[in-house]
């Protein structure tokens, strides 16, 4: 089988001109991308019983307005983008933070199951076998997804340059800055969710942070419109934030790793859960904890190895679309801070090509 490659983009200037050419190079796959994503969606909708994607773009177009009240110069990105690729602002913004939004319209009534879900991990230098810092996730969603993701390179004027693995479109999903900041997420879901800042915007604010504890603020404060884990990392320092749209609670990583699937660890929060833990997510923490004690002082080499692991079948680690189960591992991503550096690959970790995304 032919390996996966990564397609990489460039940006520079303004936030503006940085969105407008990032809205015209990839302008056909965005435009595609859109109506993908609410393909995708709509089976979901139906269960809430929603016909069509009418409401969730009305839930997106208000969150937008929240955005550009919290985040003007991310808000000023986004609608750069969508004016460079032909699209409307608030449609792109609704698929792009799609799981949010979708929580936002089922507010007040039980969430349907499924099987989304990435794997995150945190590895304190202490455990690493070249003593610095590292932190990595799998990127899992719809397996339409895969054709979609890209990796861009951001310089702009006025903050920090970036390397964000993201979708066609999107803005920051996972990435590092030049101030050697790395940020993740995994999707969790609870009942609470309102009108507000989608997953996205929020980890573009965290990675234009030049330091950890201002992009620890922005993770705490920011008005989120549902729940995700946000993961942030510097080269002496590594936590994660479990949220919901009303609060965060905090883990440092100092002890030992720590891992993260798509299940409530909060009691607070999995009082609200908007579904039981799947047994994907258990299985999936069950055997990265197992995997982060047995295979240390870990690397680069062997966090490739975990994110490769199928020994559990349907609910591996590592997911493929032919498993049925809706949702497959798009991107890999290992961040080590203290070298200012990505290894990434498109695809899972034994069907992408492992590259090397350096500030």
């Amino acid at each position: 089988m032919e390996l996966l490659h990564l397609p990489q983009l460039t940006l520079r200037g303004t936030v503006t001109r940085i969105g407008e050419a990032h809205g015209r190079e990839l302008r056909e796959r965005i435009r595609d991308f859109v109506p993908m994503r609410f393909a995708a969606t709509l089976e979901y909708l139906t269960t809430l019983g929603h016909a069509d994607v009418g409401p969730l773009i009305d839930v997106g177009r208000r969150c937008l307005t929240e955005y550009a009240a919290w985040d003007p110069r991310g808000h000023a990105e986004h609608c750069a983008i969508a004016r460079g690729a032909g699209v409307d602002a608030a449609e792109l913004y609704t698929a792009a933070n799609m799981t949010d939004m979708r929580d936002v319209l089922a507010l007040g009534g039980n969430l349907p199951a499924d099987a989304e879900g990435c794997t995150a991990v945190l590895i304190p230098a202490a455990f690493t076998k070249g003593g610095q810092a590292i932190a990595a996730q799998t990127w899992d969603l719809n397996p339409q997804d895969l054709d979609f993701v890209v990796a861009i390179h951001r310089i702009p004027d006025d903050a920090p340059a970036t390397w964000s693995v993201t979708c066609t479109g999107c803005l920051s999903l996972v990435g590092i800055n030049d101030c050697g900041l790395a940020v993740g997420t995994t999707n969790i879901k609870t009942h609470g969710s309102k009108v507000g800042v989608g997953y996205m915007g929020v980890l573009h604010r965290m990675l234009a942070s030049r330091n950890f504890a201002e992009a620890a603020r922005v993770c705490e404060t920011a008005p989120r419109a549902a729940a995700h884990t946000y993961w942030l990392a510097s080269a002496t320092q590594l936590a994660e934030w479990e949220t919901t749209a009303w609060s965060a609670v905090r883990r440092d990583a100092v002890a030992g790793p720590l891992g993260r699937t798509n299940h409530c660890l909060v009691q607070a929060h999995a009082a609200r859960q908007g579904e039981p833990p799947s047994a994907s997510s258990q299985a999936r923490l069950a055997r990265v904890g197992e995997r982060l004690r047995a295979d240390a002082p870990h690397d680069v080499a062997s966090l490739q190895a975990l994110f490769a692991d199928r020994e559990d079948g349907i609910d591996s680690i590592n997911r493929f679309a032919e498993d049925g189960e809706g949702t497959s591992t798009n991107s890999v991503v290992i961040a080590v801070p203290a070298q200012r550096t990505l290894w990434t690959c498109r695809g899972s970790a034994d069907r992408g090509a492992w590259v090397e995304l350096r500030l």
